[in-house]
This record gives C-alpha cells, structure tokens and sequence, in this order.
C-alpha cells in the first residue's frame, strides 16, 4: 500500500476524501434523493404513488405561508438579538479577561452539555407567570398583574436565541482573538480614538466570524420547532412544526417532504441574497 501511495502521489488527496464523501452519500445525498422522491408522490399513506406531483410545492408554500413567514421573522429577530447580546460579551473576554478567558469561554458552551430539549424546559419555569423574569418586570410595570410571557411569541424567541446563543459567539470570538494587537496600537498612534479604532480595525477583522455567526444561527433556527412547540402555541406555530405533524401524526410524507425543500430553497435563496449583500469573500472568509 506505502509503495502504491508512492507511485501515485497524485491520488492521497483522493483516498483522504474518500471516508468524508462515502459519509456525506450515505448520510446527506441518500436521504435527500429519497426525500425528493416523496416530495414528488401523491396520495393517502399506506399507498402513497410516484406520480410526478410537482404541484406540492406551490400548494406547500400557499397554504403554509404564514408559517413560513413567522419562522423567517422569528429566526431573524433571535439572529440580530444574539449578535447584539454575543458581540460585546466576546469582545470583553477577547481583549479584557485576561487569564479568564477560557472560563468564560466554558460559560458560554456548557449549555450544549445539556440536551436541547432539557435547555428548552428550563425556560418553561424561567418565565412561568410565578417565575421571577415576570415578577420582576410586573414589580417595575412592565407587564400588567394579568399579564405573562409564557406561550407568546417572546418566549419562542427567547428560547430560540437562548439555545443558538453559542453558534453566535463562538465565531465571532475566534474572528476577535486573531486582530493582531498591533493594529490596535496603531491605529492609537495615528490618534484614533478607541471609537474609531473599533470601527475602523476590530469591527472590518471580525466580519467573517458575524458573517459565520448569523448563518449559523439563522439557518438552523427558521427549522426548529422545539421551542415554538414547548413556549408558545398554535398561534406561534412556525414552519418546523408543521413538517414534523405532517411526517408523524396526519403521516403526509409528500406535503411533509415538498414543505422541506420548500424550506431549503428560501433558505438557500435568503443566503444568495445575504451573501451578495455582505459579499462573497466574507461569506467565505
């Protein structure tokens, strides 16, 4: 084997992708062949029919639009609050911890040591109307005596934000950790305030880790359905529920299937425009 390599250098590159493609075929591109051949059948389970059925998809988008619409809102809304909540979090323990860093850098992953589900019951008691998020804010007027968060869109947002809070930071440090301090003393030598040296070198340096951060968060959170299931009801039911009643209660695999490649394609056509925005080399970057 060591004097086949040899012979052919040209090939190891080839032989090392081999585990990663056949993982990516049996795992990735099977299923969604399958999923696509559902997506295009007609009829009532157990005896569904490939019939070419292309008309599930726009039947999918009209009659579930609202649902696609709240999850795009509801996916953006905890994108833009995760950025606004992770940025100066991470920028303080990049430059201002000191040897705290990886303490605090543990904080912000040991969610994930918990399973999502159990993530997402813990706010079910965190902004229950006995709970202490609501009696604070009714103690200050912000809420009236008769008034709760629990089952209203907030919640679902909140839970949203709260379980991909880490796919937000976590880039968005690495982006951070890697400004070479340098650039920062010279741009003070040029009598930049700290003001403008932010905006200037340290906001540019770490656009790649905000552009890999909202993908991150964004894309996985328009599928979910976890949170919109346990914090909210039928009324902030998002895309994500829809598809897994579909597939495992009414068992309506081709609606079930055609609604995901729906999802996928506004998906993909949301980073199409994301991307031409921000540009393609910090897409990449």
């Amino acid at each position: 084997m060591g004097s086949f390599l040899h012979r052919h250098r040209g090939l190891a590159p080839y032989l090392l992708l081999l585990p990663g493609l056949a993982w990516l075929a049996v795992f990735f591109v099977v299923p969604l062949v399958f999923l696509g051949y559902q997506s295009l059948q007609s009829g009532v389970f157990p005896g569904f029919e490939f019939t070419w059925e292309f008309s599930n998809f726009p039947d999918a988008l009209s009659e579930y639009r609202e649902q696609f619409a709240r999850s795009f809102l509801y996916a953006g809304i905890a994108t833009v609050v995760a950025l606004l909540l992770a940025y100066p979090l991470v920028y303080w323990i990049a430059f201002r911890s000191g040897p705290w860093r990886n303490l605090f850098l543990l904080f912000i992953v040991a969610p994930f040591f918990v399973t999502y589900l159990i993530r997402t019951l813990a706010w079910l008691n965190i902004l229950a109307d006995e709970g202490p998020v609501v009696g604070f804010l009714q103690s200050v007027n912000v809420l009236g005596e008769d008034e709760g968060l629990l089952f209203t869109s907030l919640a679902v947002i909140a839970g949203i934000t709260y379980n991909f809070f880490p796919f937000m930071a976590l880039p968005i440090y690495v982006s951070l950790e890697q400004v070479d301090p340098r650039l920062l003393e010279a741009a003070k030598d040029l009598y930049a305030s700290p003001y403008h040296a932010f905006l200037r070198v340290t906001l540019p340096l770490s656009a790649p880790g905000i552009v890999a951060g909202t993908l991150l968060t964004f894309i996985p959170a328009a599928g979910d359905f976890i949170n919109a299931e346990l914090l909210g009801t039928p009324k902030q039911q998002m895309i994500g529920n829809v598809i897994q009643a579909k597939f495992l209660e009414s068992l309506d695999y081709p609606t079930a299937a055609s609604l995901s490649f729906v999802l996928m394609a506004l998906i993909l056509a949301a980073l199409l425009v994301y991307a031409r925005i921000v540009g393609t080399e910090r897409l990449t970057g």
